[in-house]
């Protein structure tokens, strides 16, 4: 991942590439690699989360289309 600093501005390139791997998910799956997940939990969680995007979606659409 690349990001320019421009006139030695630092700050703000630090400020580019926290969004950039926030975005990306790194931080998220640092998080989740602290400790070790058995398959199990890991099969379950990532369920939940499709789940949870599905229904967040159709909420989306529901708001949208309004119906």
């Amino acid at each position: 991942m690349l990001v320019p600093v421009r006139d030695n501005n630092v700050e703000q390139a630090l400020r580019v590439l926290k969004k950039k791997l926030q975005r990306e998910g790194v931080f998220r799956e640092m998080k989740l690699r602290r400790h070790f997940e058995k398959p199990s939990e890991r099969k379950a969680r990532e369920k939940a989360e499709s789940l949870r995007r599905v229904r967040k979606l159709n909420r989306k659409r529901m708001e949208k289309d309004g119906y």
